[in-house]
């Protein structure tokens, strides 16, 4: 894979990334690239990012060792990083913070998002408040009614929540209404996008500021192990929380890498969100990689339990990966992840999110043909008293 300075000025990995986009998106696209290149490499702006995350944000987070959940599956050594020990529950507010920064010293005073699950939304509200600065999450309606909670944290936030009531109304189509709203409003606000994916900068300045738990992790168990982890496994919808975890990891080739993917009810196309089952290439929200399309090349419907993989494209960096065989992707269905979200619950007193269940579920898959002695990493991305609603409904 070339991972070139060439390619990432492009903003490419390997064949994959870019900037599609109308003529509309190019300006505020443009200006949020050479905004994020000046303060990026500002120390100042460093400075205070890395104490907002330690001062507000709450890290470093641990890693902590799940020997019930680990003696219920007859595994190897299991240890979770916690993402969801974080303020707000979960990975999402790196980003948000980041952006919502870069967005305050570059002197916009509204910045948009969208939200699936609801983790990136409470995250980009939370960080608004901090700041100051006039929030508008868009929600897909199917959305807002299996993460209700989340939309009530929202608003009591100060944020705008907008229902997006076309389309699958999920996810996909609320990043549709916040590219819309930000090619006329582009002036006064900041899109702060919540996946490493989109169009460049976007993938890689996410990639940047999740690349915290990454750096952690692998100091953690270099401390704690004398040696690095011997798998770590990450949930991928858009990949944000997996790609911060696998950054430090990725020049280990001892140290093997797992996506999973939402295999939702079954691997039928419309039925799942596992984008490197069908492993189709195309173009979607502003950058090529794989996504799920239908014969006619239309984007497919998906379905997942979890509202944050709920999303026919995945990160191109994730895609790059998966060319160069550095990441193994695999997918894990509704039920599966269910299981393993009770499991965890009940062993170790830990809920997590439906996005984290599926890492867990493919740990637990596979537990039983691991050496007892292997060391497996899960970046435990969220907790899950969001979708503690929906779940009893469904008759947990």
């Amino acid at each position: 894979m070339n991972n070139s300075d060439e390619h990432k000025k492009k903003g490419r990995f390997g064949e994959f990334g870019g900037c599609y986009l109308p003529e509309g998106l190019m300006a505020p696209i443009k200006e949020l690239e050479v905004g994020y290149r000046r303060l990026i490499e500002d120390g100042n702006f460093r400075n205070v990012y890395e104490n907002l995350l330690e001062e507000y944000v709450g890290r470093p987070t641990p890693l902590t060792e799940v020997a019930r959940f680990s003696d219920a599956i007859d595994g190897p050594k299991i240890f979770l990083k916690r993402e969801d020990l974080l303020h707000t529950g979960a990975h999402k507010i790196n980003n948000a913070m980041g952006q919502c920064l870069l967005a305050k010293m570059l002197g916009k005073t509204r910045v948009i998002a969208e939200t699936g699950a609801g983790q990136h939304g409470v995250a980009t509200a939370t960080a608004c408040a901090y700041f100051g600065i006039e929030c508008v999450v868009y929600m897909g309606v199917v959305d807002m009614q299996r993460q209700h909670p989340n939309v009530q944290r929202m608003r009591l936030l100060g944020a705008k929540v907008v229902g997006v009531d076309h389309g699958a109304k999920t996810l996909k189509d609320a990043v549709n209404e916040a590219l819309r709203d930000w090619s006329e409003t582009f002036e006064t606000t900041h899109y702060c996008l919540g996946s490493a994916l989109g169009p460049h900068p976007y993938p890689e300045m996410v990639a940047n500021f999740q690349s915290i738990i990454g750096k952690e992790a692998k100091a953690q168990c270099e401390q704690r192990f004398g040696k690095m982890p011997d798998l770590v496994v990450a949930c991928v919808g858009g990949g944000s929380n997996a790609i911060g975890i696998f950054s430090s990891f990725i020049a280990d080739s001892d140290v093997a890498l797992v996506g999973v993917e939402a295999g939702g009810t079954s691997l039928s196309l419309g039925h799942h969100a596992a984008r490197f089952h069908e492993l189709k290439k195309g173009v979607l929200h502003g950058c090529y990689t794989y996504l799920l399309q239908n014969e006619e090349g239309q984007i497919a419907e998906t379905e997942s339990i979890s509202a944050g993989l709920d999303y026919p494209a995945v990160g191109p960096q994730h895609a790059a990966l998966f060319e160069a065989n550095r990441v193994e992707y695999t997918s894990v269905s509704n039920e599966e992840a269910l299981a393993a979200f009770k499991l965890l619950s009940s062993t170790e007193g830990i809920i997590p999110a439906l996005e984290s269940s599926h890492a867990l579920a493919y740990v637990a898959k596979i537990a039983r043909d691991l050496p007892k002695e292997h060391i497996v990493v899960i970046n435990l991305s969220g907790r899950g008293d969001k979708d503690l609603p929906q779940l009893f409904e469904r008759g947990l």
